[in-house]
């Protein structure tokens, strides 16, 4: 019988797999972000599940770079996790390293702002202020359009995250600053 992960152990999981602060401070601000969606878009009741696949969406990537999405899925599997999370952890590789595509918004949503956290966080870290506090989305649009500026985060995901989500880029954007904003203290604690 498979089993959900409370927050301590997919926390525990996460470190287990996980050395490097960035990887932590990456899989803490998507956990908040992924929280703050599932509240807006009225999946309240599910915010706990939505922000540990959040907390898990990248546990493979640092020890397993080559093989992300995909031994992350070996690694749960072995644990007994529940294949809902599996599946949702997974699906954010869609059409880069597995064919697992989302399907529920909630993997809509974590394939659209996984990337997109990064290069907010990297125009953030630009602001006199360092936060996401006092950002605005022209400030993100105008970095967006310059592909050498944190060039690791693929526009064409982000674009595709937004297309699945039915949404504009704007609002993709917009709203996933707002996420960060209200989750900041958990992931500048890093």
């Amino acid at each position: 019988m498979s089993k959900q992960l409370t927050r301590q152990e997919a926390w525990d999981l996460l470190n287990e797999y996980n050395k490097d602060s960035f990887h932590i401070k990456h899989a803490l601000t998507v956990e908040g972000v992924m929280k703050y969606y599932a509240e807006k878009l009225g999946y309240g009741q599910e915010a706990e599940f939505w922000g540990i696949v959040g907390l898990l969406h990248d546990l493979d990537f640092e020890q397993f770079p080559s093989q992300h999405c995909i031994k992350e899925q070996e690694i749960m599997r072995e644990r007994n996790i529940d294949e809902k999370i599996i599946h949702a952890t997974a699906s954010h590789g869609y059409n880069l390293t597995v064919d697992i595509e989302p399907q529920h918004t909630m993997e809509k949503v974590l394939y659209g702002v996984d990337e997109l956290t990064g290069l907010i966080g990297a125009v953030a870290i630009l602001r006199p202020s360092k936060s996401v506090s006092d950002l605005e989305l022209k400030s993100v649009k105008k970095k967006y359009k310059n592909k050498n500026f944190a060039a690791g985060c693929s526009r064409e995901v982000i674009e595709n995250g937004a297309k699945m989500l039915d949404w504009d880029l704007d609002k993709l954007i917009s709203e996933t600053i707002l996420a960060m904003r209200s989750c900041e203290d958990s992931y500048n604690s890093i």
